[in-house]
């Protein structure tokens, strides 16, 4: 019997999550895909705390009018620029199960763009 879209995504997630883990020095970028909206946090897994978080909900990437593609390359820069400013310059890409294309990939571009090192 086959998977459901959500057990297959949780699947993938833990087998992602065994091998990519968020340290000080190496954070992990993770991301969240609604149907609407695109979410991206970089989190140190040690700590167990969100060191910088954007989505396509906060204010300026809201107030742009374009397709929700254009809006996750948006959020890859804005979360870029706010890695930068708290000094973090490389992190782990975790795509958090969904396939590396559309706009999960537009989100890693928007950050690589905006500075990131994955």
């Amino acid at each position: 019997m086959a998977f459901s879209k959500q057990a297959r995504r949780t699947k993938i997630k833990k087998r992602i999550r065994k091998d990519i883990t968020g340290t000080q020095s190496r954070p992990r970028l993770a991301v969240f895909r609604s149907n609407k909206e695109i979410y991206a946090q970089i989190v140190d897994d040690v700590e167990g705390t969100t060191l910088v978080a954007a989505s396509s909900r906060d204010k300026d990437v809201t107030a742009s009018d374009s397709n929700k593609l254009e809006k996750a390359a948006l959020v890859g820069k804005a979360l870029a620029e706010k890695a930068l400013k708290a000094g973090i310059d490389s992190i782990s890409f975790d795509r958090g199960g969904y396939l590396y294309h559309g706009r999960v990939k537009s989100l890693a571009d928007g950050a690589r763009e905006g500075g990131l090192k994955f």
